[in-house]
């Protein structure tokens, strides 16, 4: 039973994690949604795309980063999109 206290909060912790598996298309636009420039657009794979949303938001503070699949376009809903502050 002591075994469970110590395991059960590391499984919760790990529930909240998002497991991103593929190619993405990672843009930061402006509030307009205008796309910043041909260097706010960027391909990604996996948990690369929070490398590059975090360099984004680095650079464009107001941005709003969007994250699409590469392949079919359509955003990923679980990141996507993101308002940098």
């Amino acid at each position: 039973m002591k075994n469970l206290f110590f395991v059960l909060p590391i499984l919760a912790s790990l529930a909240g994690c998002v497991t991103v598996n593929g190619t993405y298309v990672v843009s930061a636009y402006d509030a307009n949604g205008t796309e910043l420039g041909n260097k706010a657009r960027m391909i990604a794979s996996g948990s690369g795309i929070y490398t590059i949303r975090n360099a984004f938001c680095s650079k464009y503070p107001r941005a709003i980063v969007r994250i699409k699949d590469a392949t079919s376009g359509e955003e990923l809903k679980s990141e996507s999109p993101y308002q940098c502050s």
